[in-house]
């Protein structure tokens, strides 16, 4: 299994458009400060799947050289992690998309003209997909009624990407998360301030530590953190390609 980091940024991504700050001069200058929107690329078997299709996307496949994919599984139904979508018009029909009813009920009524082959998933009931066992865990995202953290496992290897979620996850998903060999973990902003619907780095930092990650990245990350070769010498901050292989 391989996992790319397509898209480390949060809704408006870093640079924001008529910002200076530090961490968007950086990303302006070519720094790994710059972010493009949530996405993450899962391989395993010859095979493709993406969580969450950012507005970025078009891009984000064509820097990885990728015209395939052979899913989609969706967290929830914000505009940042589905919007991208649309960009496979003309490139791909009938491709297999996963989630939560009300979560494709939304995102279809949008994407309907894709002609994609729905898949409804319910909370913790695992399903195969590329030879892996994926599980939609129930996480908290208001003023979303639902909202998934995704479980992985492939053998003994288990990575959780905790999707867009505040630090109060339900405890039947915090026990199926335990002990991941990698947490990839939402954190929009450092300690300095708190946001009721994303956990901030400190608060994604006690969630590794809680469920005994072995190995922690943070994502969906604004331009509030200094620039990303400051901010990773106190927070382990993903970067837009990184990669993880197991």
């Amino acid at each position: 299994m391989k996992i790319t980091l397509l898209g480390t940024g949060d809704a408006v991504g870093t640079p924001k458009i008529g910002c200076s700050c530090p961490a968007c001069l950086d990303a302006i200058a070519g720094g790994k400060s710059r972010r493009l929107r949530f996405s993450v690329l899962i391989e395993s078997q010859g095979c493709k799947v993406l969580i969450d299709t950012s507005p970025d996307l078009r891009w984000q496949l064509l820097k990885r050289g990728i015209s395939h994919i052979d899913g989609v599984i969706w967290t929830h139904a914000h505009y940042d992690h589905y919007a991208g979508f649309g960009d496979f018009h003309r490139v791909q029909n009938a491709v297999n998309v996963y989630g939560l009813k009300n979560t494709l009920d939304y995102i279809l009524n949008y994407l309907s003209f894709m002609n994609p082959v729905r898949h409804d998933v319910n909370f913790y009931e695992p399903f195969p997909l590329i030879g892996l066992k994926i599980t939609l865990l129930e996480v908290t995202h208001p003023p979303l009624e639902e909202s998934a953290a995704v479980l992985i496992t492939d053998g003994e290897k288990k990575v959780v990407i905790t999707g867009d979620t505040a630090r109060n996850i339900p405890e039947k998903s915090l026990k199926l998360m335990l002990e991941p060999d990698l947490l990839i973990a939402d954190a929009i902003i450092p300690p300095k301030g708190t946001i009721a619907k994303h956990m901030n780095s400190k608060e994604a930092m006690e969630l590794a530590r809680e469920l005994n990650a072995q190995k922690v990245v943070l994502t969906h990350l604004s331009h509030n953190f200094l620039p990303h070769d400051e901010s990773i010498k106190d927070w382990p901050l993903g970067y837009d390609g990184m990669e993880f292989e197991f």
